[in-house]
């Protein structure tokens, strides 16, 4: 096993060949002070029980059960509120005792309805920016597997059957042809009312690959070379039409993942599977389509107001994408909306345990998903006592932020939780494992993912003082504010638990095993404590998001960090003991939001065991 040093000395690393880009123009000034959440729209809410899936809709998505056998399995959508860790009579019948395949066949309805219901709780609890996994169409319940990229799914909508009759009449190569379906307009509905709640919405993308069942993809599957699509796909083997079968028919999915067929690229100078920056483009075709999907949705009337439009993308896999292309993209959408954000998905350079250099991606991305800064975090603020020491932590942190323009850093998207990892109090549960790497139970049977104890609860709560104060943009996975736990995906993707719904408590775990009963219940307390700092940084925001982080105490032995971000009456100090013991640390002024046991000293401010203190003049 490698030591602790080693794998530090692994994450921080940076070997990246290509030199950073001079960014081409500033982030948009309201990145900087954002609160984001991440719904899943599938498992967020389910607002219209008449567009649920079928088993029609299912078709195209690994572990590809037919319809039929899905209908004569009785499959049905699964009740919202039903154990996650139990099987469902129609998985049963399915696959008895496998619930990491019939997992995969589960659709809950959470639909674009669901999150327009839920906008009053976001604003409550203090979210400023909504960031949205795919809404496309797509048989899966994650949707990275597009089967049209130019619409939101219909069964997120209110009229499915009329959506797809009308789908059907337009021309893939022909924008102008391109309708807005129920479910296209519900959407910009949405994006009306969180508007008007002031907070931003920003969709997420793959322009790596689409899914098997994309037009283009099966056109190419039907005509071959003969296909109007026949370049837009990365294909090494056509089939020969003199054989009986299509068994030389050879092409690229993403991560050799069959169900994800990549674009093809042109002009390379490089590898886009070295994890290191490359240059090329996509062909045109297919750079053309996907500027057409972007500017609908940046400016939906096309009246040169993008006001109606969405406030910017997430893009999927970023780094495997060439830079040419990213360099275009960045012309087409600053075009139509100069304040859209553009947030690449940059994480690993080298699984699982060299993460990427964002540095070389922020000329052409006004930020990234920042995971390098997260397993310093977590190891600072696990149960049971620190992995890595404040002087240690400091001089990480201040490695990765060094050489990231102010305002790249300070838009980029400061990570927790997400859609593609343990959730955070699950992986603070688990402190002998690695992060994402074997974070699950198929992985590692002795991982906790059951219901976690209060040292979690706790350690999450520090993690959270760190996350909103420190450099960067937060992000609150959809539900981790309630508390609700989950391994690395699919577990990670439970429905989401709302205090109006009664849940089945769990039993056991997706294993079987028995673990005491845990109820299925938002955690008032922990849905508060988020509330209250994603107010303190609104209120704070020029401090936390524009200035940079002063280090005032790193005592290793009383295992205490404080830091400063501002000066004088606008400054935020935060102080936070790790140890096991009571500390005194000398700073003045008042307490705002703390974790723990934290009042004011003679000598400044005492704070109980594993506590933390955000202190304001």
């Amino acid at each position: 096993m490698l030591s602790r040093a080693v794998l530090l000395a692994a994450l921080v690393a940076t070997t990246s060949a290509a030199q950073p880009v001079a960014p081409s123009d500033s982030a948009p000034a309201w990145a900087a002070s954002a609160v984001w959440y991440q719904v899943f729209p599938e498992r967020f809410a389910n607002g219209d029980a008449s567009n649920d899936p079928t088993p029609e809709s299912l078709t195209g998505a690994w572990p590809h059960v037919g319809a039929a056998a899905l209908r004569a399995a009785g499959w049905q959508p699964t009740p919202w509120t039903h154990d996650w860790t139990r099987q469902e009579p129609w998985a049963q019948r399915l696959a008895p005792g496998e619930p990491y395949t019939t997992v995969f066949l589960r659709r809950y309805g959470g639909d674009v309805q669901g999150v327009i219901d839920r906008l009053p709780y976001l604003d409550d609890l203090g979210i400023t920016a909504l960031y949205l996994n795919p809404l496309n169409t797509s048989p899966s319940l994650h949707k990275y597997d597009a089967a049209d990229l130019r619409h939101v799914d219909p069964d997120m909508g209110p009229d499915p059957a009329g959506d797809r009759a009308a789908i059907a009449q337009e021309d893939l190569l022909r924008p102008e042809t391109w309708a807005f379906t129920s479910a296209d307009r519900l959407f910009l509905d949405l994006v009306r009312a969180a508007h008007a709640r002031g907070m931003r919405v920003v969709l997420d993308y793959s322009w790596n690959h689409t899914g098997l069942n994309h037009p283009a993809f099966q056109s190419v599957l039907q005509l071959g070379e003969a296909s109007p699509f026949a370049d837009w796909y990365r294909i090494d083997r056509w089939d020969d039409p003199a054989t009986p079968d299509t068994s030389e028919f050879a092409y690229r999915g993403w991560a050799g993942v069959p169900e994800l067929p990549e674009w093809r690229e042109t002009d390379l100078t490089g590898n886009p599977h070295d994890g290191i920056p490359y240059d090329g483009d996509l062909v045109e075709p297919v750079a053309q389509h996907i500027f057409a999907v972007s500017r609908r949705w940046l400016d939906p009337d096309g009246d040169g107001d993008p006001s109606d439009g969405l406030d910017g993308f997430r893009l999927d896999v970023a780094e495997m994408v060439p830079l040419g292309f990213w360099r275009r993209y960045r012309e087409v959408v600053k075009a139509v909306n100069p304040e859209a954000l553009i947030v690449g998905e940059i994480w690993w350079q080298r699984w699982p345990t060299v993460m990427s250099d964002p540095a070389p991606y922020l000329g052409v991305f006004d930020g990234v998903m920042h995971y390098r800064p997260f397993e310093p975090l977590r190891r600072f603020v696990l149960p049971g006592g620190p992995q890595i020491g404040p002087t240690a932590l400091a001089a990480h942190l201040d490695s990765v932020w060094t050489g990231l323009p102010a305002d790249r850093l300070a838009a980029s998207w400061a990570m927790s939780g997400s859609h593609d990892t343990p959730r955070l109090l699950t992986t603070l549960a688990n402190p002998r494992a690695r992060y994402k790497q074997g974070e699950g139970l198929r992985d590692a049977p002795a991982y906790w993912g059951a219901r976690p104890g209060p040292d979690a609860t706790r350690a999450l709560r520090l993690y959270r003082v760190l996350q909103f104060t420190l450099p960067g943009a937060p992000v609150v996975y959809y539900g981790d504010e309630a508390g609700m736990w989950g391994a690395d995906d699919p577990d990670n993707r439970r429905p989401m638990v709302w205090p109006d719904l009664a849940y089945d408590a769990e039993a056991g775990d997706a294993l079987g095993r028995s673990v005491p009963p845990a109820p299925v219940v938002p955690d008032a307390g922990l849905v508060d404590f988020h509330r209250s700092l994603a107010r303190f940084r609104r209120v704070h925001a020029d401090a936390l998001s524009s200035t940079p982080v002063e280090w005032l105490v790193r005592d290793d032995a009383r295992g205490l960090l404080v830091y400063r971000r501002g000066a004088g009456d606008a400054a935020v100090t935060v102080a936070l003991n790790v140890s096991d013991a009571e500390q005194t640390v000398d700073v003045a002024g008042r307490v705002e939001v703390s974790v723990g046991e934290a009042s004011r000293a003679d000598s400044g401010i005492t704070l109980g065991p594993r506590s933390a203190a955000v202190v304001v003049p």
